[in-house]
């Protein structure tokens, strides 16, 4: 497995490993027997750390979600990896992530894929995580201010979609700019959410799975949307 050499790495080494013993466990409920070693892979060189406020460094490693300002937060490495894996993703796809937040989901799909295209519609996040991802050399991870729940037109159609907040139902947009073929992962719900795999067929339809309950906050939108 390749890793990040840093000072953090030997935390990032046990991250990864608990994120990968976490996916045997709960394999039965997730479908999934365990995580894609490109995902673990692009887990283990992402710092982590640096997506995260000062305060919180020192438990940037830990497998839980931690706040990031603005009533957000940054998801907990297992729930990141199980969406990454849940894309299914192939190193010349062209991904929409709805939700930059701080750009670490952003960060590990850039070692994935070709092409990130990022959502924020925090402007403060948006700014922080563009400036934080264009300092550690992520220049294939695309960021814009906007309403996420609209994506983004312009790079459509995507061959995957990611929303790392909770609408209460699926956004149309989306769908629309997804490929054929094309899997969105997104979080559906209001008090109670379940991860679902959307899978777009070639004549438009869709067909949904749900995978394991969840919590994200909110997906936020413009007052005019």
């Amino acid at each position: 497995m390749a890793f990040a050499q840093d000072d953090r790495a030997p935390e990032r080494r046990r991250m990864v490993e608990e994120i990968s013993d976490m996916a045997g466990v709960v394999g039965g409920q997730t479908g999934r027997e365990g995580i894609d070693q490109r995902v673990l892979d692009a887990m283990g060189k992402v710092p982590r750390h640096e997506f995260v406020p000062a305060a919180q460094r020192p438990s940037a490693y830990r497998n839980r979600p931690l706040a990031i300002g603005a009533g957000q937060t940054i998801s907990q490495p297992y729930v990141v990896a199980l969406m990454s894996d849940l894309m299914q993703l192939k190193p010349q796809d062209t991904v929409l992530e709805i939700g930059t937040g701080s750009g670490y989901q952003a960060a590990v799909l850039g070692e994935l894929v070709r092409d990130v295209y990022s959502v924020e519609i925090v402007e403060p996040l948006g700014r922080q995580a563009a400036a934080v991802l264009g300092r550690l050399g992520y220049d294939n991870v695309h960021t814009r201010i906007g309403d996420g729940y609209k994506g983004w037109p312009e790079h459509a159609p995507y061959d995957a979609i990611i929303v790392t907040a909770a609408p209460d139902h699926v956004p149309p947009a989306l769908i629309e700019q997804l490929k054929p073929g094309g899997r969105l992962v997104i979080p559906v719900g209001d008090q109670f959410q379940k991860l679902m795999v959307i899978t777009k067929h070639e004549d438009g339809t869709t067909a949904s799975e749900e995978i394991v309950p969840v919590q994200f906050v909110p997906l936020t939108r413009d007052n005019d949307g």
